[in-house]
């Protein structure tokens, strides 16, 4: 049974950092690429940042420079790391891993980040 398990989510104030972790089992993790998006409620889903098998990344134009994906094949395990954080960035974050040759595309439940004085 695959599962992606988000941790690391939490209430910070502006200005200060969180790191979330995506757990991956299930599957062979170190193929497949991770993606982190978000949802603020009233929202769409937005992307934010994807890492490839090659550790090949790329970000949204909104958090490049503040926020660092990266991750871990030896634990199976995905990371975001999360800098200057705005009120704005309040919202679920979820990680994605998907694969060409895998018809399913594989999601966690999500952690809620809220960025508050």
């Amino acid at each position: 049974q695959v599962q992606l398990v988000e941790s690391g989510g939490g209430l910070v104030q502006p200005g200060g950092s969180l790191r979330l972790s995506c757990a991956a089992s299930g599957i062979p993790f170190m193929i497949y690429t991770v993606t982190w998006y978000r949802q603020a409620p009233g929202r769409q889903r937005e992307f934010l940042a994807t890492i490839t098998s090659g550790g090949r990344t790329n970000y949204a134009r909104s958090v490049k420079g503040r926020f660092t994906i990266s991750r871990d094949n030896i634990k199976n395990t995905g990371y975001l790391q999360m800098n200057s954080l705005k009120p704005e960035d309040t919202a679920v974050y979820s990680c994605n891993a998907d694969r060409s040759d895998d018809p399913i595309s594989h999601w966690g439940r999500g952690t809620q980040v809220t960025v508050s004085s």
